[in-house]
């Protein structure tokens, strides 16, 4: 799923492609990532246009796991191939596994989905990629072998988030309003050098690799902050690794409030604020080989 997610490179992700750097503070984020929007992951497999309850599924840029395990409680006479670049992301994904009782319904397969030979995944009936597709240097590549690998008849499913989550009210912080708004379209211009492709409308992509598109849609998602401890956690994360990209184009002023909300032991951290939200939204392609 990876996924979600806050795309300061992660996934990612939800759960994304990921690069080897920073793991355990991406790791921690897609773990948060996983926990705030299990109920809309959930949802999302819930409403996949499957002819069948597939055997065996495929985790494309898996992360630590949110996908895989949602597709696993969705589906429980299924086993998953979670395919991620990082170790590290892997190895938790195993750890969580284990501690369900269900490692046996689970092969992890470290590989750059970008590199010209993918290992043998096997002959799929589903193949979920969540916040993993706008990471790859060259999707229309992949999405041929995303094609090859699937079973006649299988589903591809593409879930991509629309840019960073929001979490704080429009007026907010203090004395900086509209702090947050600067902050995402400083990352947003950041990013799109690196990530050209988020964002995309991937219907014609996934058109010209040969696939039928059954389903499209986007879901809004709108979680109130007093729900879950978590999304504090989540949002803090969230906001750290969007200052790491930004903070050389953000004014002194706006530099400042900013780390006034990422210091924890302040009063006015964002770990204090009672009136978070989490609102971003989903779009979920559902493509079929023919």
């Amino acid at each position: 799923m990876h996924q979600a997610h806050t795309h300061t490179h992660h996934h990612g992700a939800s759960h994304g492609h990921h690069h080897e750097q920073d793991t355990s503070g991406q790791a921690e984020i897609l773990d948060l990532d996983a926990e705030v929007l299990a109920e809309h992951t959930a949802s999302i497999t819930a409403s996949l246009p499957l002819r069948t309850s597939p055997h065996h599924i495929v985790d494309l840029g898996c992360g630590t796991g949110a996908g895989t395990f949602a597709l696993l409680d969705r589906f429980p006479d299924t086993h998953v191939t979670a395919v991620d670049t990082s170790a590290e992301h892997l190895r938790r994904l195993r750890t969580k596994a284990c501690a369900l009782g269900i490692e046996e319904r689970v092969r992890t397969v470290q590989a750059d989905l970008d590199d010209d030979a993918w290992p043998d995944l096997g002959s799929p009936d589903l193949i979920w990629a969540s916040a993993s597709m706008h990471h790859m240097a060259h999707p229309e590549r992949a999405l041929l072998a995303v094609h090859d690998t699937l079973a006649p008849g299988g589903l591809f499913a593409v879930v991509e988030l629309a840019g960073h989550p929001r979490f704080l009210p429009e007026n907010a912080p203090t004395g900086r309003p509209g702090l947050k708004e600067r902050a995402h379209a400083a990352a947003d211009r950041r990013q799109a050098d690196h990530m050209p492709h988020r964002g995309a409308d991937w219907g014609p992509m996934l058109t010209a690799a040969g696939f039928t598109v059954e389903d499209e849609r986007t879901i809004v998602v709108n979680i109130e902050g007093d729900r879950s401890e978590a999304i504090g956690r989540y949002a803090l994360g969230v906001l750290q690794r969007i200052r790491s990209v930004i903070a050389d184009r953000l004014s002194p002023e706006d530099l400042t409030a900013l780390d006034r909300l990422l210091d924890a032991g302040s009063p006015h951290s964002i770990l204090r604020r009672d009136d978070l939200t989490v609102r971003t939204e989903r779009t979920v392609w559902a493509a079929r080989r023919a």
